[in-house]
């Protein structure tokens, strides 16, 4: 059964958002290029959108068991993915050139998840659906639009389309790219006189 949904549009920053429950917000460690949405830890989530600088529709909803799948047909196949929910209290922020924004709208109360019930465990399944009216990527209004639903759970593995390998070259691109010192990417200039 839904317990609460709410719409809303987010400003996208350049990388996408983060989801899930933490706000300790850090860059994640693997990209998840050729899926939607991937583990950046176990509390949050990182989804790129097609959208990479723009508004997006997104549409949150908590039930109390696992809802039905979509079946109208203007979604691309959904994803899904197991996140702890150490607090209630469900944390989004997009993510810019090296720093995240609070995206939650002000007017909009946050959104609780309800207690767990008795004798389960912490985790939320999300699913995540996707649609766009414009695939390509890009910057500006892509008529994008994200429903993303959240129910207790155990954790269970994460359900993703096969990836590509191009996709697994741009992940060890990001990850090589994220392991690097910061020694690497600074200059010293000599001092003016």
């Amino acid at each position: 059964m839904l317990l609460r949904e709410v719409t809303f549009t987010v400003d996208l920053g350049e990388h996408g958002y983060l989801i899930g429950f933490d706000d300790d917000y850090a860059f994640p460690t693997e990209m998840p290029f050729g899926w939607r949405c991937g583990p950046a830890g176990e509390a949050l989530a990182v989804v790129l959108p097609t959208t990479d600088t723009g508004p997006l529709q997104m549409t949150i909803q908590v039930h109390d068991s696992a809802p039905d799948p979509e079946a109208d047909g203007q979604w691309e196949p959904a994803e899904e993915m197991s996140l702890r929910a150490d607090i209630a209290t469900l944390c989004l922020a997009t993510i810019g050139q090296g720093d995240f924004w609070d995206a939650w709208p002000e007017d909009e109360s946050p959104l609780e998840m309800p207690l767990p019930p008795a004798g389960s465990s912490d985790w939320v399944r999300m699913r995540l659906y996707c649609h766009a009216d414009d695939p390509e990527p890009g910057i500006g209004d892509h008529g994008e639009h994200h429903l993303i639903q959240l129910w207790h759970a155990s954790a269970t593995p994460a359900l993703h389309p096969p990836l590509s390998d191009e996709d697994r070259q741009a992940r060890e691109e990001y990850a090589a790219h994220q392991s690097g010192t910061v020694e690497e990417y600074t200059i010293e200039y000599p001092p003016q006189r």
